[in-house]
């Protein structure tokens, strides 16, 4: 009864927040309808440009300080007609320079790259808004912001679609112009004004500043400190929007180890993306081919559990906030790589299984409602013994108070039926969720927080088959203090989610103060404190981490990080700290852990770079020293040549074993220009006795068109032994309707 008390308590205050909010009268932006076409060249010579009147500029620091103008004059404006939304800047500079693209490869990021960035919050909520940017070089981005931009991952740069730009640099300034079209984004007919930010990435001042002011200590994608856009009369759309992208593929590969090879295998299929009204979009897919995407970059493993990998398949990265932003790291009630892997019933092995087709319905309803829903099909694979399976997720969210919601989650994974059942499914073979989350987002941006209960169903009854999580979160300019409290049952067990462990209970609370001195050295400074624990009610306590940090920002961007940590850790099951196939630690035995941790972040504007982590001290029963690097070498936009190095040396005594883990990985990225790109990854495990090679080259021949060849091989490091090979090519092609 108290725990529902403190849970009723949490909510009232949750809901209480957003009350706080304050309004202030802003300047707003005023949108000219263009009477005459423009020509795309960048030299904005058109009259509506040449026009000194609704230009916007006054634009504010962010970084380094808040406080002040900026050092830079920057100054946008926008025109609009029946058909597309026209976008000029001017971005000056204090005399002659050079500037910073880390790459000519569409959707840069990182506050290394000079840029200017356009925020349209087309439905006024202040939570979800499109994101299109440019650098001096022409090269494009853009993005989705969801869930109010309260984190640096609620922009997802995975959303493509097809806008047109041009970027011409001169002795004292950039500047570019930009055509959108309107059938490519989402907005409310007849709509009179949108919400809008605009933003500017500066290498040679190291600064960030924005039109509409932001605090610092808030994510510069926040869209919570917008002013208006007015249109000069309601905006409209006059065409549909309909692409279809078809791609043809072809396939070869072999396995050594199993003897088998086959042979070149064309394939055949497409997506297509239908507009329905002027909110919602339907994503179709047939015969979805992934052969494109880049490998994952393996990790050396110390821990107990399962690690998370992020999708990196393009259908389910668009709009996939509406089924993503549901639960939290530790406890996903969806996770879309789940699609497309089962195990074979032989080896007990993970193994891909083909995906037939798809399709994905999300997007506004209205002002206040968001809707995603999504329908997967697996195939059947006789020889591996795996049933197709069918996935279907539906995800709707309600806006409350500023920019606060309440989602409803269903998830639900069926079992094509063998031969004895007479129907469609197995009846015994399915795992379905139901869940309920509110987030919390007050209107000033300081407060932010979470809470959800998620309940999955199978055939056979679970006991507490339940996950239940609190958070809250504030930041002021210098106090960032956060609560949660997490109860996951033994019984939970999201099949198409992600939850490492189970039967436990969490409390997590943390506590930092950042001072801003009067440097030109430092830019903030402070101390940090952080708890996590994990209980349970059979064992008691079985986790417990103590740590205590101090980090330091420079002016640079360079950041360095200390810490002290403090750890307990029971097994509750046996454990080989080497993951290498010696002697267990038994279950039931407790240890505890104290270390010293370093992290250091050099300025990304560097020619070279570094991001190190390094980590030494008690390990179980004896000792050991981790340290993982990523140094980069960027010549200018033409190339980038990276080495992630990740070493751990574990000291253990008998009759458990050592280990020296080395995880090596060079990577060449080549930009030959803004059409053409060559990666190379090149990756050596010891931990899993594995030398991977994936070299990937893409051709951009036409906007949003690719061909892609992508070359994979695997061997055993000792002797060069080959593992599996394979060679792919894809050709894709964007037609708008």
């Amino acid at each position: 009864m108290k725990s529902l008390l403190g849970i009723a308590g949490l909510l009232f205050c949750l809901l209480s927040f957003p009350s706080l909010a304050q309004v202030f009268s802003v300047p707003n932006a005023f949108a000219q309808k263009l009477k005459e076409p423009i020509t795309l060249d960048g030299n904005l010579d058109e009259e509506i440009w040449t026009n000194s009147e609704a230009w916007n500029g006054g634009f504010t620091q962010y970084f380094p300080s808040d406080t002040s103008a900026s050092r830079i004059n920057t100054r946008v404006k926008i025109a609009f007609d029946d058909n597309n939304l026209y976008i000029a800047a001017v971005m000056e500079n204090n005399g002659p320079r050079n500037y910073v693209s880390t790459s000519l490869r569409r959707d840069f990021r990182g506050e290394q790259n000079d840029a200017i960035v356009f925020v349209f919050d087309t439905f006024n909520d202040k939570t979800n808004a499109f994101q299109f940017g440019i650098n001096p070089y022409g090269v494009q981005r853009e993005g989705l912001v969801s869930n109010g931009g309260t984190r640096s991952q609620d922009l997802s740069l995975a959303w493509d679609n097809k806008w047109y730009s041009n970027a011409k640099i001169f002795e004292d300034h950039w500047q570019m112009e930009a055509i959108i079209p309107l059938s490519s984004i989402r907005f409310n007919e007849g709509a009179q004004n949108w919400n809008v930010n605009f933003y500017r990435i500066d290498s040679h001042e190291g600064e960030r500043s924005t039109w509409s002011p932001v605090p610092r200590n808030i994510p510069i994608i926040s869209t919570a400190f917008s002013r208006k856009l007015i249109f000069e009369e309601p905006i409209r759309k006059s065409s549909a929007n309909i692409s279809l992208i078809p791609y043809v593929a072809g396939r070869t590969s072999r396995n050594f180890l199993e003897g088998t090879q086959e042979s070149l295998t064309p394939a055949i299929g497409g997506d297509a993306k239908i507009g329905i009204g002027p909110a919602l979009n339907l994503d179709l897919t047939f015969n979805p081919d992934f052969s494109q995407v880049e490998v994952d970059e393996q990790v050396t493993n110390l821990d107990r559990f399962e690690i998370f990998f992020p999708e990196r398949r393009q259908f389910f990265l668009e709009n996939a906030d509406l089924f993503d932003s549901f639960g939290q790291p530790r406890s996903r009630p969806f996770f879309s790589r789940r699609i497309g892997v089962d195990i074979d019933s032989a080896t007990g092995q993970n193994v891909q299984s083909k995906i037939l087709y798809g399709a994905r319905l999300s997007g506004k309803l209205n002002e206040n409602w968001r809707i995603g829903l999504m329908n997967m099909q697996t195939a059947t694979d006789e020889n591996a013994g795996i049933s197709g399976k069918n996935f279907s997720v539906l995800a709707i969210q309600k806006k409350v108070f500023a920019r606060s919601n309440v989602g409803l989650i269903y998830v639900n994974k069926e079992s094509l039926a063998l031969d004895e059942f007479q129907q469609l499914f197995d009846p015994t073979a399915y795992n379905r969720l139901i869940g309920m989350d509110y987030n919390l987002n007050s209107s000033n941006g300081k407060w932010t927080g979470k809470v959800f209960y998620h309940r999955t169903f199978e055939s056979i009854d679970q006991v507490k088959p339940y996950s239940f999580n609190a958070y809250m979160l504030f930041t002021d300019i210098h106090w960032n203090w956060t609560f949660s409290f997490q109860d996951v049952g033994k019984s939970f067990n999201p099949a198409v989610g992600f939850v490492p462990r189970v039967d436990f209970k969490r409390i997590n609370p943390d506590l930092s103060y950042l001072f801003y001195p009067k440097s030109k050295l430092i830019n903030r400074h402070g101390p940090k404190v952080e708890y996590e624990g994990y209980w349970n009610e059979t064992l008691g306590t079985t986790d417990r981490d103590i740590n205590l940090g101090y980090i330091i920002r420079f002016n640079s961007l360079s950041e360095l990080e200390i810490k002290q940590r403090n750890r307990y850790l029971y097994l509750f099951q046996n454990f080989d700290p080497t993951r290498s196939g010696g002697e267990a630690l038994l279950a039931g035995t407790d240890y505890r852990n104290k270390t010293i941790q370093v992290e250091y972040k050099s300025n990304p504007r560097n020619v070279f770079n570094v991001l190190l982590d390094a980590e030494a001290g008690q390990y179980f029963t004896g000792s050991f020293q981790r340290v993982t690097s990523q140094t980069g070498f960027r010549m200018g936009y033409l190339a980038n040549i990276s080495m992630n190095f990740n070493y751990a040396r574990i000291r253990l005594p008998q009759p458990q074993n050592d280990a020296d883990l080395l995880l090596v990985g060079p990577r060449i990225d080549l930009t030959f220009s803004k059409k053409v790109f060559w990666t190379t990854f090149i990756q050596y495990n010891n931990q899993i006795d594995n030398l991977n090679i994936n070299t990937r080259l893409q051709w951009r021949y036409a906007p949003v068109s690719d061909f892609f060849l992508v070359y994979t091989d695997n061997y055993f490091p000792g002797d060069f032994m080959p593992k599996q090979r394979s060679l792919v090519f894809k050709l894709n092609y964007w037609l708008n309707i």
